[in-house]
């Protein structure tokens, strides 16, 4: 199932708990916040931080940029009465940490639905354990209101025993088998994030691997890293004047019964028509979204 094109390029985790992150939010040029009641957040403050992430999700304060609220997980003290609580908030979306099945999945949205999840309420799922890697693929399919994978490499890293490294050899895979099953039911996906924020390089290596794995963007932890995801992730203006191209050769010689449509000397097919609209619908999102600020 596909839906409309929405941008994430960036989406920032922000600590639902501290009041200045989420009035700071405000002003940030991000495709979207998670304002996490779970790993930024200690246990003192949980309670908090979940009556805080849902006055902000419930405020109109954050523009047309998306707003999700991740929960803790059922198995903590806090996960079942996150999700009664956050049920009907004003959220896009509720992100659901350390999904490793789809069982898990539709456990979850039945405690939603019997706390009063709206209609237009998505679904997100973490994906970082290797179980949850090995059943990307049932995770995936587990509810039509599932929108989007996040991927949580640290975590992932951690119960992988892998050694960090500029390529991210290591995760790979996992990060692969994740883009495809994405890919296979129409959903969404975010890369992972790149921890430390000191490593400007390194953030616009992963930034670029992402983009070449087939990632629509990248989960954040600083707000300084927001530009050059949104640039990294963004079409260009180059390959948006192309696509345009394309689809106007492909419409002409449609119009003119001509089976063969040739542009810059290359065989243009269905395949590349499709592309190119995508490309071109996603550039003109990302203008609506920001367009007059926030």
């Amino acid at each position: 199932m596909a839906f409309a094109i929405r941008p994430r390029r960036s989406v920032l985790y922000m600590p639902a708990s501290n009041p200045r992150a989420l009035e700071k939010a405000k002003t940030l040029n991000a495709d979207g916040f998670v304002f996490d009641c779970e790993d930024a957040v200690a246990p003192d403050m949980k309670e908090v931080a979940r009556r805080q992430a849902i006055a902000a999700a419930n405020s109109a304060d954050y523009g047309k940029r998306e707003v999700v609220v991740r929960v803790n997980g059922l198995d903590t003290p806090w996960g079942y009465q996150d999700l009664v609580a956050v049920a009907s908030c004003g959220a896009h979306a509720i992100l659901l940490p350390k999904i490793q099945s789809a069982e898990m999945v539709r456990r979850v949205e039945e405690i939603l639905l019997a706390s009063g999840l709206r209609e237009e309420t998505a679904l997100w799922v973490m994906i970082e354990t290797p179980l949850g890697v090995l059943n990307v693929r049932e995770i995936a399919q587990a509810t039509p209101r599932l929108r989007c994978m996040v991927m949580g490499t640290s975590d992932l890293s951690k119960d992988l025993q892998a050694q960090p490294s500029k390529d991210r050899l290591a995760l790979l895979t996992s990060l692969s088998l994740s883009v495809l099953a994405a890919r296979a039911y129409g959903l969404s996906i975010l890369d992972g994030v790149h921890v430390d924020i000191n490593d400007d390089d390194g953030f616009t290596r992963a930034c670029w691997q992402g983009v070449e794995m087939g990632f629509d963007g990248k989960s954040l932890i600083h707000p300084k890293t927001i530009d050059t995801t949104n640039r990294i992730f963004a079409p260009s203006s180059e390959s948006v004047s192309n696509a345009r191209r394309i689809i106007a050769a492909h419409a002409d010689a449609n119009n003119k019964g001509q089976g063969v449509v040739v542009v810059d000397g290359k065989m243009i097919e269905n395949l590349h028509v499709e592309s190119a609209w995508r490309l071109v619908e996603l550039a003109e999102a990302i203008e609506k979204l920001h367009k007059g600020g926030h």
